[in-house]
């Protein structure tokens, strides 16, 4: 009886365990992605709601994930519309829907649109962020913009970012090539590290990759058609981490 006794509770817990639920025809939605509709987003109201978005969803770390391997970005405290931005784009899964459009191997690896765009952005664009102290060095992250002579403001562009890939500089090569004096640390780093200095002061950069250098080397020597484009597509999924 005592063993009977003891049986009978754990064949119901696995018989619970095995037996299947009924199916009711219907499924349950994803819950909704927190933040703005990225439709809703323009110029007169962006700084606004990013501004409110990332003081309720901060996070300082992703990882963009591609068939050639993961990059970890860590976003700048400093540049705070830019990375609630791409916060929000990447919370929402617009880039997951991406590619790495634009690929010049020594200089950068340009992602973040597509031909086969599912969710779309409104036109919107960013106010320049731009800081001495976050320069063009090698895994620098940016965002892209219009030339000045369309874009005088330097605005950047909401979704079409930059990950720098660069070269090794001599100090001479480095300081000529840029229109402002680079500290010791910055000539340093464009010596020993490498980057593209011409770009400094430009663009706005709002992060930097701290794992996966190699990544962006793997990119950047695949084979691009004319336009630039690599001839496989390098998708890209991102989610953020922390």
């Amino acid at each position: 009886m005592k063993l009977r006794f003891l049986c009978i509770p754990v064949l119901s817990l696995l018989a619970a365990c095995n037996s299947q639920p009924t199916d009711t025809g219907t499924t349950t939605a994803p819950p909704p992605v927190p933040g703005p509709d990225l439709r809703a987003l323009a110029d007169s109201n962006v700084v606004q709601l990013l501004t409110e978005y990332g003081r309720q969803y901060p996070a300082r770390e992703v990882l963009l994930q591609t068939r050639h391997g993961n990059l970890r970005i860590r976003l700048y405290d400093d540049t705070p519309l830019h990375t609630a931005n791409f916060l929000l784009l990447s919370r929402k899964g617009y880039f997951d829907q991406t590619v790495f459009n634009r690929v010049v191997k020594d200089f950068a690896i340009q992602g973040g649109t597509s031909d086969k765009l599912a969710l779309r952005l409104s036109r919107y664009r960013l106010p320049p962020e731009i800081r001495a102290e976050h320069f063009h060095k090698r895994g620098a992250v940016g965002m892209a913009r219009y030339d000045d002579e369309q874009n005088p403001g330097r605005l950047s562009s909401s979704h079409d970012f930059y990950i720098v890939q660069g070269q090794k500089l001599t100090e001479y090569g480095a300081q000529s090539s840029t229109g402002r004096t680079l500290t010791p640390a910055q000539l340093r780093t464009y010596t020993t590290i490498g980057g593209v200095p011409s770009l400094d002061g430009q663009y706005t950069v709002f992060g930097e990759v701290v794992e996966g250098l190699d990544v962006i080397d793997k990119i950047a020597a695949e084979p691009v058609g004319n336009d630039k484009w690599p001839i496989q597509d390098v998708g890209i999924k991102v989610k953020v981490l922390k």
